[in-house]
């Protein structure tokens, strides 16, 4: 005779292996609905593999090149007298995608400083900061950090991901107010989330609307701003000048994402804050180590002194991820040398992102954002957006489809990034080719 009920659980009973086979296949099966659900969106992501170092000119697996060169202009390196130093590689694959605004991810000097930070300070640090992970070139690249934007202090974290998760959740309280742009940068929108001020989102550089909410938010202790400087999909640019006033007149304070503006905004590439004429009216600046100071990794935030030291002590992502690695801290160091060393790089970006956009709006194509390097080619449909990019490459242009949900649902695009190490020859074979692939595809006449 069974007890009570147990021969009720006796029908049910299955063996423990036989119920982890049963829920690992169901899980395969939600697993497989949803990936077959984004093939047939047309927005599956593939990833191509470069070879190569990055740069603009590439290799990519499968895709055949032939020999060219890299032109570091600008940027003199000790052993010569010249202001132009030339780098053979092997390859025929114009890249028009990456986040090496200025080039230096492959430039030699930034990499022998990575080299000199390797031998010297080892691989990595087997701990998190506070414990036995803070060595001399940390603590003397947050400084270099803080005198290139000209604040009080700096510190630095894995990605600038991890420095937006960890910025509002240490500063807000549910006495504060966090002030969003509806199209910021997911990363900035993760880290609102994990606060818990009180959260208004206000539409995309509206500034009678951003008004409206810090009026409504008069109620709270402190106000925050939050905003990129430039808007990674679109390629336009924060308002600043009007936020700041904004801010000054509602007693609220400025942070700024700069992830797509340091370096190379700016007549100084200072970022958007000096593009604009705010620097002392900005508060807070998010950034990156991952784009145009050197493309390894890392971020960081800038600005008042006391806020430093209370991430130190409070930032989850800063006390509990790993240092970045000597080698790391040693390229982006060197890419802070080069720039604050002269700006003749930064001031080329202007002339060769305006051929782009003239050219390419002269052929037919929409082209949003303004004067930023980000150069968003409207397409709408995510297919086409993909097929585009797919024929693009076997005419030798490395450019990816972005869509949903990187970008609104409809806002399908291809996006170009122009770098300084692009040629006037470079851009105008991209724009040959965007011409080429847009008949075909019937985005042009």
């Amino acid at each position: 005779m069974w007890p009570g009920n147990a021969w009720r659980a006796a029908l049910f009973w299955v063996p423990r292996g036989r119920r982890a086979q049963s829920a690992l296949a169901q899980l395969r099966g939600i697993l497989e609905g949803e990936l077959e659900g984004i093939r047939g969106a047309g927005t599956w992501k593939s990833e191509r593999v470069i070879t190569s170092r990055q740069g603009p000119h590439i290799r990519v697996d499968g895709v055949s090149g032939g020999p060219g060169t890299v032109i570091f202009p600008g940027l003199p390196l000790p052993h010569l007298s010249c202001c132009i130093h030339l780098l053979s590689f092997t390859s025929g694959i114009l890249n028009f995608c990456a986040n090496n605004y200025l080039g230096l991810s492959s430039h030699p000097e930034v990499i022998q400083a990575g080299l000199q930070a390797l031998e010297q300070f080892g691989a990595g640090l087997s701990s998190v900061r506070f414990i036995c992970g803070t060595q001399s070139i940390h603590k003397n690249l947050e400084a270099k950090i803080a005198r290139f934007h000209q604040r009080e202090d700096a510190i630095l974290y894995p990605s600038c991901f991890d420095a937006n998760a960890g910025l509002f959740e240490a500063l807000l309280t549910p006495e504060d107010a966090v002030l969003s742009d509806e199209l910021n940068h997911a990363s900035i929108i993760d880290g609102i989330r994990l606060c818990k001020a009180h959260k208004y989102r206000y539409r995309h550089l509206d500034m009678a609307d951003l008004e409206a909410k810090l009026q409504e938010a008069q109620k709270h202790r402190l106000r925050l701003v939050a905003t990129d400087g430039a808007f990674s999909m679109d390629g336009d640019i924060a308002p600043l000048q009007e936020i700041c006033r904004l801010a000054s007149r509602y007693g609220a304070l400025v942070f700024v994402d700069e992830c797509h503006a340091t370096g190379f905004l700016g007549p100084t590439g200072r970022g958007t804050d000096e593009l604009l004429g705010v620097m002392d009216q900005v508060t807070i600046i998010n950034s990156t180590l991952g784009k145009a100071l050197g493309g390894a990794s890392g971020g960081y935030t800038t600005g008042p002194g006391p806020l430093v030291s209370l991430l130190r002590q409070r930032a989850r992502p800063y006390l509990f991820s790993n240092s970045l690695p000597p080698a790391v801290v040693g390229c982006a160091s060197k890419a802070l040398d080069l720039l604050m060393g002269s700006n003749t790089i930064v001031q080329s970006m202007a002339a060769k992102t305006q051929r782009f956009r003239s050219k390419m709006e002269a052929a037919g194509f929409t082209i949003s954002g303004a004067s930023h390097p980000i150069c968003p080619v409207m397409l709408g449909d995510a297919r086409l957006a993909s097929r585009m990019a797919d024929d693009m490459l076997k005419r030798g242009i490395f450019v990816i489809g972005f869509s949903y949900p990187v970008v609104p649902k409809g806002k399908a695009r291809i996006r170009v990034q122009i770098s300084a190490m692009h040629s006037k020859e470079d851009i105008d074979r991209c724009v040959e080719a965007f011409v080429e692939v847009g008949r075909l595809h019937g985005a042009l006449p």
